[in-house]
């Protein structure tokens, strides 16, 4: 057994190298410069699109849910201990730079999440009950000419998504969920697994539509709560933010420049940074990974490219907002490369509690948990569903799919109470797997991506000039 945990723990580290990394930013760069950096360009009107009421209603084209209620979906199984630890960890073992390059990652992740999602709607179809279908498995066998190809691509997929919803989507978020509690409450792991395994199946056997309700009020008030929080850090600590902004800055390309006593026993390089960065980052966001793009379908909407915008802001608000508040806290707490009373270095989620507590205390291990609990529950819901549509494509027996929801529910007790070391590789094995025929399908229709942008770009330039021309009556007439 230990020597089968090796191996994986190997593979886990192969699979997500260089030329992992460079895939994932590679073709997000490459999509980026053939749609003429449209993505960018249009993430203010993106962001308009997803606070606007009309977001939060059915009455536009046809689909299960809210575009609004859509992106809440995809947002609760991306939001995850990523944004706590996985920032934590990237500074600690990257260095403060990596958080730049989290931030670059994010710029180009925007346009891979929002060609996944855009394609997934396009090539949705509806099961039995008239529920909408998708995801890059859909877009795979529907838009490949070689149906062949698109078939088995879209299988393989299939497969590892499913493989990865009862890992890093379920047994892992547990873990983090009964080991924080543990940690700070003193709460036993059974009795955290009973009622976490409880609160999931109740959530998820009524699908999609009670996953969605539970999502578009838990993520916008766990996120506006953290956020909140951590704000709070940063400007206590001002005196601190030219140094922590400095730091993050200048290591990012130079590290030497700054490194030695300042940051303690942390020995970083550039290529250290953009590795640690570019991996975290890409495990924070998802974009690339497809698993968005499986909720993105469900979404009532009258035009892809429109919903594709909206979901592509999942990236901009998970690893541009919420990562860099937890960076900056750290960054400016001075925390990064202290030592424990016991002598070890920070790191992790001790890290984000010790940077939370420089300001509110005791409390501020309070808020790390709470965040934690919530972003991994959020996340374990989310997972759900997207493991559901997978296992959808590969068995479309509807008494089968109720079983699935009932053991991925049984399954969170499981992560909750063991020690899950060779779960965490397994399912980050399965999760740079799945995000491989997905980059490739989006190379290989990149082409259509651009298309498609183009096609929809006059609406854009409609509805901005609409919009200023009503806010100009508002202004006159006021």
């Amino acid at each position: 057994m230990e020597a089968f945990s090796n191996f994986v723990s190997e593979l886990d580290s192969f699979v997500w190298g260089p030329v992992m990394l460079v895939l994932l930013i590679g073709t997000g760069i490459f999509v980026t410069i053939r749609i003429k950096f449209r993505t960018w360009r249009n993430l203010g009107y993106a962001l308009h699109s997803v606070m606007s009421m009309e977001a939060r209603t059915t009455t536009r084209g046809s689909g299960d849910v809210s575009p609004f209620a859509c992106l809440c979906t995809a947002l609760a199984a991306t939001i995850g201990t990523g944004n706590i630890v996985g920032v934590a960890t990237a500074m600690f073992a990257g260095g403060p730079g990596a958080l730049v390059w989290m931030e670059i990652c994010a710029l180009f992740g925007l346009t891979t999440k929002f060609s996944e999602c855009m394609l997934a709607v396009k090539y949705r179809e509806t099961n039995s009950k008239g529920e909408m279908m998708g995801g890059p498995m859909f877009t795979m066998k529907n838009g490949f000419k070689n149906k062949k190809a698109g078939a088995i691509m879209g299988m393989v997929f299939a497969v590892l998504a499913v493989i990865a919803s009862f890992g890093i989507g379920n047994m892992t978020q547990a873990n983090s969920i009964s080991g924080a509690l543990q940690s700070t409450f003193s709460v036993p792991t059974w009795v955290t697994g009973i009622i976490i395994t409880a609160l999931s199946l109740f959530i998820v056997v009524g699908g999609i539509k009670s996953i969605s309700k539970v999502s578009s009020f838990v993520v916008p008030l766990m996120a506006v709560f953290y956020v909140i929080f951590g704000a709070v850090v940063i400007i206590m600590n001002y005196r601190n933010i030219p140094t922590g902004v400095y730091q993050i800055l200048v290591m990012a390309f130079a590290p030497q420049a700054v490194g030695g006593g300042i940051l303690g026993s942390i020995t970083v390089s550039i290529m250290n940074e953009i590795r640690y960065g570019f991996a975290r980052g890409c495990f924070s966001n998802e974009a690339g990974m497809g698993s968005a793009a499986i909720t993105a379908a469900a979404a009532t909407t009258d035009d892809c490219v429109r919903q594709g915008y909206i979901n592509m802001t999942g990236t901009f608000f998970d690893t541009i907002v919420v990562c860099t508040i937890t960076g900056l806290a750290i960054a400016t707490s001075g925390v990064l490369g202290t030592a424990a009373a016991d002598g070890t270095p920070l790191q992790g989620v001790n890290l984000t509690m010790a940077a939370f507590a420089s300001v509110l205390g005791p409390f501020g291990n309070i808020i790390v948990t709470v965040g934690i609990v919530l972003f991994a529950f959020s996340t374990i819901i989310g997972w759900e569903y997207h493991g559901e549509k997978a296992f959808e494509y590969v068995c479309k027996n509807r008494a089968a799919i109720m079983c699935y929801r009932i053991v991925f529910s049984l399954i969170v007790y499981v992560g909750a109470t063991q020690t899950l070391d060779l779960v965490w590789n397994l399912s980050d094995v399965a999760n740079a797997l799945m995000a491989i025929p997905n980059l490739i399908c989006l190379l290989v229709m990149s082409k259509e991506i651009a298309s498609e942008v183009n096609r929809f770009q006059p609406t854009i330039d409609a509805e901005k000039a609409a919009y200023r021309h009503k806010a100009k009556k508002e202004e006159e007439a006021a």
